[in-house]
């Protein structure tokens, strides 16, 4: 609260002080008239739509590789050779969009022994390779 300086009683005065008011709103002022003019966009960019039905996307079938624990592949369920196998990821790897490449290997097989086929996917292009599993232990 602001005291007088002299005069009467030497009391409280009750009277508002808008000083700081007055320069909290001239700031404000002063950021807004810089600001307004930036918010008019000078390149024009064709943005898309956010409507997802719009956008039809081509739903395409996954690869299934099978790998047995004898080592034999099977895709989608034909028995492939491993030149076979090659041959067939780099025709699909082409595609566009490019399917997923599924693999079921056996469960008492590692990692290593389907190294492979790991190298000949990301050899021949294939992005997108997934590995099944099943929830029971």
């Amino acid at each position: 609260m602001a005291m007088s300086a002299g005069g009467n009683d030497g009391g409280v005065m009750s009277e508002i002080n808008v000083t700081p008011l007055v320069d909290v709103m001239l700031v404000l002022l002063i950021i807004f008239m810089i600001t307004a003019p930036l918010l008019n966009h000078k390149i024009k960019v064709a943005v898309p739509d956010a409507n997802p039905k719009a956008a039809k996307q081509k739903v395409v079938k996954p690869i299934d590789l099978a790998i047995k624990e004898d080592g034999t592949m099977y895709w989608n369920d034909r028995q492939v050779s491993h030149a076979l196998l090659v041959a067939n990821l780099k025709q699909v790897a082409s595609q566009n969009p490019q399917p997923e490449l599924q693999i079921r290997a056996y469960k008492s097989l590692k990692v290593g022994d389907i190294k492979d086929v790991l190298k000949a996917a990301k050899a021949s292009g294939m992005v997108h390779i997934a590995f099944i599993t099943t929830g029971k232990h």
